[in-house]
């Protein structure tokens, strides 16, 4: 870890750990048992999972809606509503058996500020309207734009959480995401203080102004970094 004299759970969840320990006990435990977490992931749940998903807050609104997209086990979804509780959480899988485990979970947790929908991304167009759209591991960027694009109010942003190909997988994506009216985008690295591998994050941002981007169809740019 780069902090050695701060444990970053205590840095990162706080008054939240507790609940953060008893949501990794549930992932190690009935997880796996179906087969929602790799037996192999066990021992690495915290730095490769439950950090990697916490740090992801710094990027989140101050305020609104947040729309996990393909949540899964709750990653990053349940994670981030752990660290921010002042915001509201809308988890989104199209697996019934995945939504019922995170129901039970944030149950469990007694989290006032999460619903969990079985639907798929597309079906909820529409009805949801989030300030920041969250997904980890669901799609390729392209495909996954848009399925979260649609579901991002004007002037939110979208953040994907990636690995070492993001920014290939970005530029491979840029036709698709000018198609779509996205404003800009860029590759962040979150958590560098906190982390010893900082979590990478595609950060796509929505118009304010949605309707002059389609209309002069030259959307604002900030290009990819790393």
């Amino acid at each position: 870890m780069v902090s050695r004299e701060t444990d970053p759970r205590d840095q990162l969840f706080g008054t939240a750990r507790p609940a953060a320990e008893r949501y990794a006990e549930i992932l190690a435990d009935a997880g796996v048992a179906r087969g929602l977490i790799g037996p192999r992931e066990v021992p690495r749940l915290w730095e490769r999972h439950l950090l990697n998903c916490a740090v992801v807050a710094d990027l989140l609104p101050r305020a609104g809606l947040v729309c996990d997209v393909g949540t899964g086990a709750g990653l990053p979804g349940l994670v981030l509503a752990l660290r921010r509780p002042d915001l509201e959480f809308v988890l989104v899988d199209s697996v019934r058996r995945r939504t019922e485990f995170v129901a039970q979970v944030v149950s469990e947790l007694r989290l006032e500020n999460v619903t969990v929908r079985w639907s798929r991304a597309e079906q909820l167009v529409g009805a949801v309207r989030a300030d920041a759209v969250t997904a980890r591991a669901v799609a390729p960027l392209a495909k996954l734009a848009r399925w979260c694009v649609p579901l991002t109010r004007p002037g939110g942003s979208v953040l994907a959480l990636k690995g070492a190909r993001a920014v290939a997988e970005l530029a491979a994506a840029e036709e698709s995401l000018r198609g779509l009216g996205v404003a800009g985008w860029s590759v962040d690295q979150v958590g560098g203080g906190v982390l010893a591998d900082p979590t990478t994050v595609v950060r796509l941002r929505i118009p304010t102004r949605p309707s002059r981007i389609r209309r002069t169809g030259r959307p604002r740019q900030t290009g990819a970094t790393s």
